[in-house]
This record gives C-alpha cells, sequence and structure tokens, in this order.
C-alpha cells in the first residue's frame, strides 16, 4: 500500500532535508552496530559504548524534531511550487520495529554495567516442575494382630505375672476311714517383662517447610508404624529374653506345652481339619479361634482344587484378615510358610487359638517427640518415639503351633 503525499517547499530546503534523513539512517546503522558488539562475546568499553549511545539517541531526537518542525513549515508554504511524493508505508515497519530493538539494546547495556543478570533469550526449553501435595500410602505393613490381642495397661509398671490354671485334679474312689483323694488345682504364671521399643529418625528442614506435600507429617507417623511393626511381629517371634518380648513360637512361652505342636510337611486338604481337632483339651473342639499364617500359605489353601477342579477351602480375604471355609485368620509376615521351599524342618509356620490368649501388657503411652536441637547447626529436625510394653501367653497351651516337619 502506498499513501501519496502533496508538500511544497523550496528547492533548497529538499536538499536540507534528505541530509538530514542520510545523517538519521547513520544513527540508526551505528546504534545496530553498538547492539552487534553487546550481544557479542568480545570485551567491550561499557561506559564508552554507554556515553555514544545517549548522544546518538540526542542528535536523534533533535534530527527528528527538526524534520517535523521542516513538514510543519512546508505545509503552510503556500508560494512554493507544489512536489508529489510517494510514502511507502511498509517501509516504517522495519524502522519501528529497529528503533525498539535499539531501546533494548540500551537497557541491556545498561544493566550489562551494573552486572545484573540479562535475559538474552527465553523459551519453553525447560519444563516446570510440579509437585503434588498429597503423599500416596505403602501397602500395609502392620499385621492386625497387634490390636486384636489381649490389652493390659500398667502405666509405670516393670513387671507383671498373670496366673493361669495349668489343670484341675481328678476325684478318686476312697475307703471308709481313708484320706481323701487328692485333688489339687494347679496354677501356672506367665511372666511380662518391661521391654523398650524405640525408633528413630530425621529429616531437613526444608522437607517441613517448603513442599506441599507433608513429608514431615509422614515421617512423625512412620515412627508410630514403626514401633507397632516390630510388636506385631514380637507377639510370635520374640524370644522372651531380657528388655523382650515372649512370642507364641518361643520356648519361653511356657504355658505352651511343646509336645502339643503339630509338624506338617505340606498343605492340603485335611491340613485345616488338623490344625482344629488338634487344638485344645480333650473333651471340647474349640470355637472362636483365629489361625494365624503367612500370606504364602493362605495362597496356597486357595488354590487347592479337588480331582474335578473344584476348590477344596473357601477363601474369604479382607485386607489383612478374612476366612477360610469360616475359620478366622490374620496374616503376618513373622509366620515362615510351609509352602516355601526356604522354610526348614522345626521352623514354626502358623499358630491357632483364641487371641485373648495373648496379652500385650502396656507399661507406657506410646511418646512421639520432635526436636530441632540435636542437629542444630545443619538444620536436621529429629524425630524420636519410644513404648514401654511387655507380652506372653497366658493361658495353658492358648495356641497350637504348627510347624515344618523334619525331612526324613
Amino acid at each position: 500500500m502506498k499513501t501519496v503525499i502533496q508538500k511544497k517547499f523550496p528547492l533548497k530546503m529538499k536538499l536540507q532535508y534528505f541530509g538530514k534523513k542520510s545523517r538519521l539512517q547513520e544513527i540508526i546503522d551505528r546504534k545496530a552496530e553498538i547492539r552487534s558488539l553487546l550481544e557479542g562475546d568480545q570485551e567491550v568499553d561499557l561506559g564508552e559504548l554507554e556515553t555514544e549511545l545517549r548522544e546518538l539517541a540526542d542528535e536523534q531526537e533533535k534530527i527528528e524534531k527538526r524534520n517535523r518542525l521542516l513538514e510543519e513549515a512546508r505545509s503552510i508554504n503556500e508560494g512554493n511550487e507544489t512536489e508529489t511524493r510517494t510514502v511507502e508505508t511498509f517501509n516504517s515497519e522495519p524502522e519501528v520495529r529497529e528503533s525498539n530493538e535499539l531501546v533494548e539494546s540500551e537497557k541491556r547495556g545498561q544493566e550489562l554495567k551494573e552486572n545484573r543478570a540479562v535475559t538474552v533469550g527465553s523459551g519453553d526449553v525447560l519444563l516446570p516442575n510440579h509437585q503434588a501435595s498429597d503423599i500416596r500410602p505403602n501397602f500395609n505393613e502392620v499385621s492386625s494382630l497387634l490390636d486384636r490381642v489381649s490389652h493390659k495397661t500398667l502405666k509405670g509398671g516393670e513387671s507383671y505375672s498373670q496366673p493361669y490354671v495349668k489343670g484341675y485334679g481328678e476325684g478318686d474312689y476312697t475307703e471308709e476311714g481313708g484320706n481323701y483323694a487328692e485333688a489339687e488345682t494347679q496354677f501356672g504364671y506367665a511372666d511380662i517383662t518391661k521391654a523398650k521399643i524405640t525408633s528413630y529418625a530425621e529429616d531437613t528442614e526444608e522437607l517441613q517447610k517448603l513442599p506441599a506435600a507433608d513429608y514431615d507429617g509422614e515421617v512423625m507417623k512412620g515412627i508410630t508404624i514403626a514401633s507397632r511393626k516390630k510388636m506385631t511381629r514380637e507377639i510370635l517371634i520374640g524370644n522372651g529374653s531380657t528388655n523382650r518380648l515372649t512370642g507364641i513360637f518361643s520356648s519361653a512361652a511356657t504355658a505352651i506345652d511343646s509336645e502339643t505342636d503339630l509338624e506338617i510337611s505340606s498343605i492340603n486338604e485335611g491340613t485345616l481339619d488338623d490344625i482344629i481337632y488338634s487344638f485344645g483339651g480333650d473333651e471340647d473342639v474349640e470355637d472362636t479361634a483365629v489361625l494365624i499364617l503367612n500370606k504364602k500359605d493362605l495362597k496356597t489353601f486357595a488354590k487347592l482344587r479337588s480331582a474335578d477342579g473344584k476348590r477344596i477351602y473357601n477363601v474369604k480375604s479382607n485386607g489383612n484378615t478374612g476366612t477360610i471355609d469360616g475359620v478366622p485368620f490374620i496374616i503376618n509376615s513373622a509366620c515362615k510358610a510351609v509352602s516355601d521351599s526356604k522354610t526348614v524342618g522345626g521352623d514354626y509356620s502358623m499358630a491357632y487359638g483364641p487371641l485373648s490368649n495373648y496379652q500385650l501388657t502396656i507399661f507406657s503411652d506410646m511418646e512421639v517427640k520432635r526436636s530441632t536441637d540435636f542437629k542444630f547447626r545443619q538444620g536436621m529436625i529429629a524425630h524420636k518415639g519410644v513404648v514401654f510394653a511387655g507380652g506372653n501367653v497366658i493361658s495353658k497351651n492358648g495356641f497350637l503351633r504348627v510347624k515344618k516337619a523334619e525331612e526324613v
């Protein structure tokens, strides 16, 4: 597109106008050179370039002002000859863009002199990194056995002794004037001593203050879970020594007669019946008992099929618990699976009995504390938890223990 402008001015004035226009182009060209110097890697005198840019800008402003006044004077000069001049408007757009670039160059030069960081380009080369505001949980690591056994609270205590009946005597015939038959009730005692269970973790102050997700809250929660995880395993495998719980599988659980232990070499269609009818006294078949086993053995129960392909056991599970043919079970990884090739003869694999026959005694509440003093200089935050507890089997042969049979 072209715009035709009617102008009238003397020939002498035309020469002056185009002379000044040529100088204006020189200024623009020089500014472009200075911009190239600033964008390049070579060393330059920033002070000298700044002074020159300022002088060029002042001169350019004077020339442009002079040209504007010249055009105004030309428009009111009615007695001079008329000249038609064509201005190509599309040439003005590069000049505007050039002018903007020069302004940015001047600004960049000033910032370089003041040792500022200069942005020479931008774009989505590095994508933004966003973090979620929540933390996804892990699989359950604490067997519900801990919450299902019997609990007793003795805050401030050191030890506890729970009596239990070992057996009753039996009456007998007696001759006239003879002594009565001995029928003493036999008692036993399950000793429960205090054990200290602790957990400790550290995290940085950045994890507490900066992330969107609550990492510090998960660390605090983890302290409690760690203690519970240890205790629920010790209910089965605690060796009963000093500062230890006494587990169901331990020889220190004196309430259980080791001669009642059941040995099996594999899980088959008769395994559950063998366990149920082997537990308890000679006069009753006990009910409301719970089978404690490894998840691998539960899988073996579920996979057993009869000759016609039907399930032998009806297994229903709900997380950590469920039933096998209506018999309640609890999964606990401290049991060594019979179906695991790594389990050797004599290893305990299952326990069967009422969970109230095991007593967990709490000598102090679970206490979790946070401290910034220990590693104050490093900005580390320490978390610790402690609970004093004890446990033991408190009923005569309260559980039937199942172990893997020795290979013949």
